[in-house]
């Protein structure tokens, strides 16, 4: 029992992590954006239904906090089966994969989040799983040693990753649907706001979903937690009905601006102007230099600096662009031109 907890997740249930449960959709219909892959979703799941089998593994990838777990609940829901849940990091072992696996039922989904990180021995016993729907376990060893093989059911492997490059060929070609999931705009967030604010019974008006929706950087797993955050400034200083000024108020004292930055992706910027003339600067000379980990860097703050345009990928490092001067309200050095494109000779 211990080592089962271990590998599938069971994580105390905090105010935050019980809030992301309830609000999560539990049909492709209620499911927000991503219109392209549920589409294709939806016609895989109708069609394995139809023939009685399990749905072929899906991959799943794309910047954190933009529905993949939801998706694969939801997948489970629809095709109407269990669904185990576990990362790839919790997998430590190749008896570990055993375990979960021998405890699938037929059809049954196994989830694994953050796919990318699952070790190499693991990984080749999870190669004969997913295309063979069978284990191969060697007994003894020396020469006494032999190898026996385990049926497994027809199950289906949903992986999660934030980083698709990281895995490997084989494993990637393994999986018959691939789905990317995209940053959502602020239309897309400010409908998930308003359904999560009525889920959550809190009063919430156009302009205060709007503002929400305007600062949570692409990202349905932020705009509800800034609802959350909001919720309690509004409860105390504003009556507890959220409208834009006091959305504005409830976001200034989490210090997130107009444009959704927070602290962190202020001291990322600051460290590339200030510290480094603007660039370019290596990944991990950045990461020692503000204290952030360079997988948080590449993962979750940089895609929105890039796509906001405030910082640019050269083969020499980071750069920060002229609107990100602009918006840390630093004079422009001579080094970026009048397009904003930083001179690097």
């Amino acid at each position: 029992m211990e080592e089962e907890s271990r590998i599938v997740s069971g994580m105390k249930m905090n105010e935050d992590v019980t809030a992301d449960v309830t609000l999560r959709p539990q049909s492709l219909g209620e499911y927000i954006g991503q219109d392209k892959v549920k589409e294709k979703m939806a016609v895989f799941i109708e069609a394995a239904k139809k023939r009685g089998e399990a749905l072929d593994h899906v991959l799943l990838y794309g910047p954190p906090g933009l529905g993949k777990t939801t998706l694969a609940h939801i997948i489970a829901q629809e095709l109407n089966v269990n669904i185990r849940i576990t990362s790839g990091p919790a997998i430590e072992r190749p008896g570990d994969l055993a375990a979960l696996l021998t405890n699938l039922s037929d059809k049954d989904v196994l989830f694994i989040d953050e796919i990318h990180r699952l070790n190499s021995s693991v990984e080749e016993v999870l190669y004969p799983a997913m295309e063979d729907y069978a284990l191969d376990i060697i007994l003894g060893k020396g020469p006494s040693a032999r190898s026996m093989r385990i049926d497994l059911p027809r199950f289906t492997l949903v992986g999660a990753t934030t980083r698709a490059g990281m895995l490997t060929s084989p494993l990637r070609d393994r999986f018959g649907v691939m789905g990317r999931l995209q940053m959502y705009d602020t239309d897309q967030l400010k409908t998930i706001v308003k359904r999560s604010a009525r889920i959550l019974e809190i009063e919430v008006d156009e302009e205060g979903a709007a503002e929400i929706a305007r600062r949570s950087r692409g990202t349905p797993r932020i705009a509800n937690r800034l609802l959350r955050r909001v919720r309690d400034f509004a409860d105390v200083r504003a009556e507890g009905i959220i409208t834009r000024d006091a959305a504005d108020q409830g976001l200034k004292l989490l210090e997130v601006d107009e444009l959704g930055l927070d602290n962190s992706d202020r001291l990322i910027l600051d460290a590339i102007i200030t510290k480094f003339g603007g660039g370019p600067v290596g990944l991990d000379t950045l990461a020692a230099t503000t204290g952030e980990e360079s997988g948080t860097i590449e993962d979750v703050i940089e895609p929105f600096l890039l796509q906001l345009g405030f910082i640019q990928r050269t083969p020499r490092g980071r750069c920060a662009t002229e609107n990100a001067y602009r918006h840390m309200g630093l004079p422009l050095p001579k080094n970026i031109d009048s397009k904003g494109q930083t001179r690097l000779f």
